[in-house]
């Protein structure tokens, strides 16, 4: 590959409205949830921003983020100094900025790539909306399973039948 033809093909990879992005926008619009895009006044700028919930969702590239122990990322066998330092750059930069949120109090999910093939999609989604409605229970101050039961007799009565000591006629 000539570098004129090299620098064409590098010059129409998109940052925004990417396949993996899109995958997961439609989802989220599709299931409820509601979202800005690219919210410039945040660290790092995320891919989507959704602010009932407090959070922010990156959607990385396996390759440009350097994702590890992924079959999608490789170093080029050229110039690999220079991809080298730039795939490491990409990742201080998630780092910080992640960072940088979390400290403001912002909620930050990461999907990669690779969580988004078509075998793994469904339970990527899945799993991204048990964490969006736990962070969702956290930020309401609500409090799940046995937190709420005051005492051991409360959480009792949350099974169907009455506790009944072992041997007792009872339980015949």
């Amino acid at each position: 590959m000539t570098p004129q033809q090299r620098h064409n093909c590098m010059s129409h990879i998109r940052s925004a409205d990417t396949k993996p992005e899109m995958i997961v926008r439609r989802w989220l619009w599709a299931h409820g949830y509601r979202y800005r895009l690219h919210v410039r006044r945040l660290p790092g700028t995320p891919d989507i921003v959704l602010h009932r919930y407090h959070t922010v969702i990156n959607i990385n590239g396996c390759f440009w983020h350097g994702h590890s122990d992924c079959s999608h990322f490789r170093l080029p066998h050229t110039n690999v100094a220079f991809w080298r330092d730039k795939i490491d750059r990409n990742r201080e930069r998630d780092a910080i900025n992640a960072d940088r949120l979390s400290h403001m109090g912002w909620w930050v999910i990461t999907i990669w790539e690779c969580q988004l093939e078509p075998k793994n999609r469904r339970a990527t989604l899945v799993n991204l909306s048990r964490q969006l409605s736990s962070i969702y229970l956290r930020i309401c101050g609500a409090k799940t399973g046995y937190e709420t039961l005051q005492n051991d007799a409360e959480r009792q009565q949350m099974v169907a039948e009455q506790a009944v000591a072992y041997g007792s006629d009872d339980d015949k």
